[in-house]
């Protein structure tokens, strides 16, 4: 029988409709079954791409014994972490106490039927094996300690919570100036594989905000460490196991340090922030390769991610009928019985497709030597062969910080390939936002199936704002700048703690939950606050505000004073802070109509802020009757010139 998640949209949670566990979604309901019936909560979290979300569903939550433990001493509950960032992050901080700084997913807790958390983890066997406790011996310890001290269990809560609120005080302002941003580089050459590429050691994930600081300090500095480490991290991810070879697109992480064996699933963010990583490092060294790999992820979001309306999906799963990776490991008889003798041998050679195999008996492709034109042909073929062969299931919730993500790596790409169909897809997949994430000035976390999600968080503002602006650089179209601008306010409105500064990771009328927190370090991806700083920075630029000059000021100095403890883990912020110290150029264009600026935006760079005079003013007139180019950098300009070059 369907339990109560059978009327979900999340593929993740109708994943788990048909279990025997009796999941009740995250609500009131669950709450106040937990509180008549005077049990705990067995809180899981995770999402549809995550392998040990799988393993633990096949292990534990269809096992009878386990569920029928479930179903009669606790409440169980199940949460979607991508529908629900809020819980995912307030909830994490507690799993990461229990585990001793760890985390991960699937996140399994205990709660009081209040909702603090007293006891948890990540991943459990099903019983105990090889010194790890198993789940079904924890549900029985925690039942039974339930009934006979709960008291013990409650204060237990209690001081998590008091504890996680101490870790949450704020640091003392402090004025960031260029020291925070010297001690990040120093930590990040220190951190720097230059054997392989990447950040430490296994596992290693992509880190694209990594590599967007590093490109950027090189091209403000000089310094060539830093074009080389940006380099060599792109090629070695480029070339490996983490790249799909065959598909394109980058996985998750690599378990590796070598970046050969990955974390098979795909993830939307993740492959937007590397396309904008490989576009800035083709803009900086004019090589081509970096723009072909760039395209070549774009073009997997475009044939594999993209909703037919125009927003782009979440995710792809790593596992197929059961088994991780198996979607796309290969052998040669595999590839040679597909292209023939000769065709298959040899892509087999560049793609290090051996009898040996890499993993599981089988080979991940990677790319031992660049491949000719005449095998990129053969690509094509064997993707579809394998595609045919095992299912891949795609998470098709589409989520607005994600979705801003990907409009501004499209934006940028089209502005270093010169390819209409890059702005093309960016601007239908505003307008799906527009459609069905968006209600005035408010935004939603997710939509699928009709319906939209709960409302929107820190970074889905801050993400569609620079999306916004993006766009606007690309297409310059005026209504992008007020829509940014009309977020902007709202998320002031909305989040920003204006006694010390920033940004609450969830709203003011949001879901009161037992911490509220202020994501301030970066992630695998950018965290809200230093992507709200990057926002409103360029914002700024083009639209110049005393009162969000107010609030940007407060920012930097909440963010720079979280930054001087961690450096390196504020890389996104740090880059923001690099652009109001050293600002990038701010070109300013007279001109009499507008189809006269038609290539303007393959001719500046994507950083500089952009702004349209038309019709022209006294401040800003034409010389000589042309179209008249006024750029500046931070309070010094230089003479106005007519021709752009």
């Amino acid at each position: 029988m369907a339990n109560h998640l059978s009327g979900e949209t999340s593929p993740y949670l109708l994943q788990h409709a048909d279990d025997p566990v009796d999941w009740y979604p995250w609500g009131e309901e669950a709450f106040q079954r937990a509180r008549a019936e005077d049990k705990p909560l067995f809180l899981s979290i995770g999402y549809l791409s995550c392998h040990w979300c799988h393993v633990m569903h096949r292990e534990s939550f269809l096992d009878g014994e386990i569920a029928a433990l479930l179903n009669g001493s606790f409440l169980p509950v199940k949460v979607d972490r991508e529908e629900r960032p809020d819980l995912d992050s307030v909830y994490m901080e507690a799993c990461r106490a229990f585990s001793g700084g760890g985390g991960g997913w699937p996140m399994t807790l205990f709660l009081t039927p209040e909702g603090r958390p007293f006891y948890g983890g990540s991943y459990f066997p099903p019983r105990s094996r090889r010194g790890s406790v198993g789940l079904l011996e924890l549900l029985e310890a925690v039942r039974d300690r339930w009934k006979e001290d709960r008291a013990a269990l409650q204060q237990s809560a209690e001081k998590l919570t008091e504890s996680l609120r101490r870790a949450l005080a704020e640091p003392i302002p402090y004025d960031g100036d260029d020291a925070l941003i010297q001690g990040a580089l120093w930590q990040l050459l220190r951190a720097f594989d230059g054997e392989f590429g990447g950040f430490g050691s296994a596992p290693k994930f992509p880190m694209p905000q990594l590599l967007l600081f590093a490109l950027q300090q090189y091209e403000k500095r000089g310094d060539a460490r830093l074009l080389e480490m940006a380099e060599k991290t792109l090629g070695a991810m480029a070339e490996g196991g983490i790249c799909d070879q065959i598909g394109g697109g980058f996985c998750r992480y690599a378990t590796d340090r070598a970046w050969l064996v990955p974390h098979f699933e795909k993830m939307l963010g993740d492959n937007a922030l590397l396309i904008r990583a490989y576009v800035r490092a083709f803009r900086l060294t004019g090589k081509r390769e970096w723009l072909e790999t760039a395209k070549e992820t774009a073009d997997y979001v475009l044939r594999e991610l993209r909703d037919p309306a125009g927003g782009f999906y979440s995710a792809q799963d790593a596992d197929s009928e059961g088994e991780e990776g198996r979607f796309y490991l290969l052998t040669p008889g595999e590839v040679i019985s597909l292209l023939g003798e000769k065709a298959g041998s040899g892509l087999c050679a560049r793609l290090g497709i051996t009898e040996a195999g890499s993993f599981a008996g089988k080979s991940i492709p990677r790319r031992t030597a660049p491949l000719p034109p005449e095998m990129k042909a053969l690509l094509p073929k064997l993707r579809a062969w394998r595609a045919g062969r095992f299912p891949l299931a795609t998470d098709d919730k589409v989520l607005c910080a994600w979705n801003g993500f990907m409009i501004r790596a499209l934006c940028e790409l089209y502005r270093a390939a010169g390819e209409e169909r890059y702005l093309a897809a960016a601007k239908e997949a505003q307008a799906f936002l527009d459609a069905n994430l968006r209600e005035g000035d408010r935004l939603f976390v997710s939509f699928r199936a009709g319906k939209k999600g709960v409302p929107g968080q820190l970074s889905d503002y801050a993400s569609e704002i620079s999306a916004l602006l993006a766009l606007w650089g690309a297409s310059l179209d005026p209504g992008c700048l007020d829509l940014a601008e009309a977020l902007a306010e709202r998320a002031i409105a909305d989040f920003f703690d204006g006694e010390r500064g920033g940004f609450w990771f969830y709203d003011r009328h949001g879901e009161e939950l037992y911490l509220r927190p202020k994501e301030s370090a970066d992630g695998a991806l950018p965290g809200g606050n230093a992507l709200m700083t990057r926002a409103l920075t360029d914002l700024q630029a083009l639209r110049p505000s005393e009162k969000r000059e107010e609030v940007l000021a407060r920012q930097l100095r909440w963010q720079a004073a979280h930054a001087r403890l961690d450096p390196m883990g504020h890389a996104a912020f740090l880059a923001a802070l690099s652009d109001r110290l050293e600002p990038p150029p701010q070109v300013t264009v007279a001109v009499e109509s507008r189809a006269e600026l038609r290539d303007l935006p393959f001719r500046i760079p994507p950083e500089a802020a952009l702004r349209i005079v038309s019709p022209p003013t006294a401040e800003y007139p034409l010389l000589e009757g042309k179209t008249t180019y006024y750029v500046c950098r931070g309070n010094v300009c230089l003479p106005p010139v007519t021709e752009l070059e």
